[in-house]
Parts: structure tokens; sequence; C-alpha cells
């Protein structure tokens, strides 16, 4: 059986700028000051950001001394993936039923 997608979280991936943290951390943990070297947004500009991906789960902090490192939460997006997964197998399915017209 197919689950639902989860569109929130689709819709905060949605974004560009992160679309490109979630990227960046996917290859490593990094701080605000890393993340604003590697995307060039201004630093208040990536905080609201990061906490959007935050609240949705997507990431999780490690404060160290004065800075905050940031990591991706690799069980939410490998949820997502499933969630896709499924739908690609059910339109697999699909593409052989035709609904009659009236």
């Amino acid at each position: 059986m197919m689950t639902s997608v989860d569109t929130d979280l689709i819709r905060v991936l949605a974004d560009p700028l992160r679309l490109r943290i979630v990227t960046l951390l996917a290859r490593e943990t990094l701080c605000t000051t890393h993340l604003v070297e590697e995307t060039g947004a201004r630093q208040t500009n990536l905080s609201n950001h990061l906490r959007v991906l935050r609240e949705a789960g997507v990431v999780e902090t490690e404060p160290c001394g004065r800075y905050t490192y940031y990591r991706l939460c690799p069980d939410v997006i490998a949820t997502l993936a499933g969630q896709f997964a499924e739908l690609a197998a059910s339109a697999r399915t699909a593409a052989e039923n035709k609904r009659a017209c009236p």
C-alpha cells in the first residue's frame, strides 16, 4: 500500500537555498560560518533557513563554543526517498490501468 508523500517536507526542501544547505550538510557537518562561505547567503538569511530546516527535523544542531554546527538527519531524507520510491512503484503498476471514459 502506498503512503502519502510528506508535502510539508517537500515545501521545506523546495527552496533552492535550503536544498543547497541540505546538499552541503550531506557531505559534512558545518557551522554557520562555513555555510555562509559556501552559499554566499547573508548570515541572517541563512539562519532563518536553518531554523526552518531544524523545525522540520531535517537538521540537528551541535553547540561548539561560540559556534553552532549543523548536521543532516539522514533518516528524514531516507523516509522521503522511500515515499517517492513507493510512488514510482505505484506509477509503474498504474501505467497498465486505464479508466474508461463514460
